[in-house]
């Protein structure tokens, strides 16, 4: 179980439109790594790259096969700003 305000609203939609989608394993897979951030934050990093953005630096965690999809998150809380595909 998470805090209140570990997910962004914008985190919030898109799992909510991942989940509506047909794809359940990308869903799923999703879920495993947003799990994998909160209980092994320092692990979750190691496997991450950060970028630098107006908001600060946000971690870009890989969806484990399921590529280009990445979890952007910050280590405060921790907290997953966002979910969509990326390079």
């Amino acid at each position: 179980m998470t805090a209140d305000g570990a997910y962004s609203e914008v985190a919030d939609e898109q799992l909510d439109a991942l989940e509506a989608e047909p794809d359940m394993e990308l869903y799923n897979a999703v879920l495993d790594a947003c799990e994998l951030i909160f209980r092994m934050p320092e692990r979750a990093q190691s496997l991450s790259t950060a970028i630098t953005t107006n908001d600060g630096i946000r971690l870009r965690l890989p969806v484990a096969g399921h590529a280009p999809y990445k979890i952007f998150w910050s280590t405060q809380g921790p907290r997953i700003e966002a979910v969509f595909p990326h390079p």
